[in-house]
């Protein structure tokens, strides 16, 4: 098994991009009821400044011993129960994964970034 930065690639040579697997995450994430979005990381948002390119927003990924190890920062909806949103989002990131390609997920961290009360969800559409 072959892994580096860019992509993930097991014996048979199929080769999956770290963006796959970040987007992977991120749709797994969103249909958890609770999750208001991502959000950025503090590296993130320096890179974003510098105008390079890297992980989708709120997700990076790493490889420890051959296992993909997810961190997510999310701000969750104000009156969502976080620890349970939290765990939720681990289950089903790893679950997506590991069921979509077959890549083994070690852990999922998830932070929690801040709170989102319904009426900056408002504003926020409207605009």
């Amino acid at each position: 098994m072959e892994v580096n930065k860019s992509s993930y690639s097991d014996e048979s040579n199929l080769r999956i991009s770290e963006d796959v697997l970040a987007t992977i995450a991120k749709t797994a994430t969103a249909e958890i009821q609770g999750v208001a979005g991502l959000a950025a990381t503090p590296a993130q948002g320096v890179r974003r400044v510098l105008g390079k390119k890297g992980e989708a927003r709120g997700i990076s990924l790493s490889f420890v011993d051959g296992e993909a190890v997810v961190d997510i920062s999310v701000n969750v909806r104000y009156g969502a129960k976080i620890q349970t949103v939290a765990e939720k989002v681990q289950e089903r990131v790893k679950e997506t994964i590991e069921n979509m390609t077959g890549i083994v997920v070690g852990r999922v961290n998830v932070s929690v970034a801040g709170l989102v009360f319904e009426t900056e969800n408002r504003k926020a559409r409207n605009q």
